[in-house]
C-alpha cells in the first residue's frame, strides 16, 4: 500500500506533467500515468508531422518516463468526444461571430470528466495535472483555485470552468514552483531532452495555428458563402470588402486589406449581414461587459457588488472592476475602459490571487 494512496496523473509527454508525475511518485503516491489522445492532424487534412501533446512522440515520451520510474501508463483515445464537443463548438462560435475558448471547454467538459471516469475504474482517489495553479479547501467546504507562483506561467485562467465536485479530487503539484525550477528538476532527474523541450502555445487541433485554414477545411462551402461582405465604419459608411466575417476577431488590426492612414480595428462582427465593423482605438474601448455560463469557485454566489480583477484574455494583466450577478449572468463594471472585449472569450474574476470564477463574454 502506498503512503498517500493512488493518483491518476494526466501526462502529455511534456516537461510539466512529467515532473508532476515523478514528484508525486517520490512523495509516496501510487502513480498511474494517463495520456489522452484528443486529435490527429490527418483529420485536419494536414500531412505535416504532428507536434504537441497528441503526437506519437509525446505519447512515447510519457510512456518511457513511466516505465523508467516503474509506474503504469495508459493511453486513452477521446478523439470522438473531443471532436463532437470542442471542435464543433469551435466552428459554431466563429460562425456565430464570436471568438471561442477551446482550452476552457476541453478542461471543463472533456479532460476532467475523462480523467475522473478512468480514475474511478482504476480505484484512484485523486487526479493530477501539470497546470501551474494552486488549490485548497475552505472552511465553507468549497475548493478554491489560486494563481500559481510563476506569474508568467499561471494557468488558473483556463480552469475557471472546473466544478467543485471535480476540484475536490484534483491536485496541482506544480503550483508552488516556477517554470525554471521545473526544468531544473527535469535536469536533476537526468532528463535533459525533456528539460529542453519547447512549449507549444497553439490550439492542439489547429495546424500551424491557422484557424482560418482550419475553418475552411471543416466547412468547405464557407469561403464561397461569406466572401465579399462589407467593411463598415461605426456610422455605417461602407469602406471596403472583406474575406468573410468568421475570419476576423475583435481587436484585429493587421490583415484587414484596407488602408486609412491611421490604425483601425475590428470593433464588431455582424454575422447576420456578413458585416465587419471597423473603428478607432477609442471606439474599441468598453466600460461594461456581461458574462454568461457562469461557474463560481470561491463563493457560491456574488449577489452584492464585489471588487475584483477581471481578465478578458489569457495573457491579459487584468483590470479592476466591480462584479455582480444579475440573474444567471455576471455584470462587470470596469473602473477604467478596457480594449478588445471579444464575445466568446472567457472573462475570469480574481480576488487577489484567488479565482472567483468565470464565464463567457456576451
Amino acid at each position: 500500500m502506498s503512503k498517500h494512496g493512488r493518483i491518476l496523473v494526466a501526462m502529455s509527454g511534456g516537461v510539466d506533467s512529467s515532473v508532476a508525475a515523478v514528484m508525486l511518485h517520490e512523495q509516496g503516491y501510487e502513480v498511474i500515468g494517463l495520456t489522452m489522445k484528443t486529435w490527429d492532424y490527418a483529420s485536419s487534412g494536414v500531412n505535416s508531422k504532428e507536434t504537441g501533446c497528441c503526437s506519437l512522440d509525446s505519447i512515447n515520451d510519457a510512456r518511457s518516463l513511466a516505465v523508467g520510474y516503474g509506474f503504469p501508463h495508459y493511453i486513452l483515445d477521446i478523439r470522438d468526444e473531443f471532436g463532437d464537443f470542442v471542435i464543433d463548438n469551435f466552428v459554431d462560435e466563429y460562425l456565430a461571430g464570436r471568438t471561442p475558448n477551446p482550452c476552457v471547454l476541453c478542461n471543463t467538459h472533456i479532460k476532467w470528466e475523462a480523467l475522473l471516469k478512468r480514475a474511478d475504474k482504476l480505484d484512484c482517489e485523486f487526479i493530477a495535472t501539470g497546470h501551474y495553479a494552486n488549490i485548497r479547501s475552505q472552511d465553507s467546504g468549497r475548493y478554491v483555485i489560486s494563481k500559481g507562483k510563476d506569474e508568467n506561467k499561471d494557468q488558473s485562467y483556463v480552469l475557471w470552468g472546473v466544478s467543485q465536485q471535480n476540484l475536490a479530487r484534483t491536485q496541482f503539484p506544480l503550483g508552488s514552483f516556477a517554470k525554471s525550477e521545473i526544468r531544473q528538476m527535469a535536469l536533476d532527474m537526468g532528463q535533459m531532452e525533456l528539460a529542453n523541450k519547447s512549449e507549444s502555445y497553439e490550439i492542439c487541433f489547429v495546424p500551424e495555428n491557422d484557424y482560418r485554414a482550419f475553418l475552411k477545411h471543416r466547412v468547405p462551402e464557407l469561403e464561397t458563402k461569406v466572401d465579399g461582405g462589407d467593411f463598415v465604419l461605426t456610422d455605417g459608411t461602407k469602406v471596403g470588402k472583406h474575406k468573410g466575417y468568421p475570419f476576423y476577431t475583435i481587436g484585429q488590426r493587421k490583415g484587414l486589406g484596407v488602408a486609412f492612414g491611421h490604425p483601425m480595428f475590428v470593433t464588431q462582427i455582424l454575422p447576420e449581414s456578413n458585416t465587419v465593423v471597423l473603428g478607432t482605438q477609442d471606439q474599441l474601448q468598453r466600460t461594461e461587459a456581461l458574462v454568461r455560463n457562469l461557474n463560481l469557485i470561491k463563493y457560491e454566489s456574488i449577489l452584492e457588488p464585489l471588487e475584483a480583477t477581471t481578465k478578458i484574455r489569457y495573457k491579459d494583466a487584468g483590470a479592476m472592476s466591480h462584479i455582480q450577478q444579475v440573474g444567471d449572468k455576471m455584470k462587470v463594471s470596469f473602473h477604467h475602459a478596457v480594449s478588445g472585449i471579444a464575445p466568446g472569450q472567457s472573462a475570469v474574476f480574481y480576488e487577489g490571487n484567488d479565482l472567483l470564477g468565470g464565464g463567457f463574454l456576451i
